[in-house]
């Protein structure tokens, strides 16, 4: 039997709960992640193009798995309304049997 892939958590903020639903939904239905957790309503501040900015954002966290990570991370980026979103992932090694096997499932 073949080790499951590690289960991966991405991180992506959008500017609005619209924008972050379309993309879960996409990634979902496409089987790139098994789930997207919208977070309610952030304060962002942060620096881009030289200047220090403040704006409201929604934050999103993807579980997908080790296998699908660069993919996900890929068709998030095209899916995205920012022209550089700030996507984050990390490898969760430490999970319980059954989220690893429900993440170690998908397929893409």
């Amino acid at each position: 039997m073949s080790a499951l892939p590690a289960p991966v958590l991405l991180w992506c903020p959008f500017p609005d709960a619209v924008s972050a639903k379309a993309a879960a939904r996409v990634l979902v239905e496409a089987g790139l992640a098994a789930c997207a957790n919208i977070l309610p309503a952030m304060q962002s501040v942060y620096a881009w193009a030289g200047e220090v900015h403040e704006s409201g954002e929604i934050g999103v966290i993807f579980k997908t798995n080790a296998d699908l990570r660069e993919t996900c991370i890929e068709r998030l980026a095209e899916l995205h309304p920012y022209e550089e979103p700030a996507i984050l992932g990390w490898e969760c090694p430490l999970s319980g049997p059954a989220t690893m096997a429900w993440l170690g499932a998908l397929k893409g």
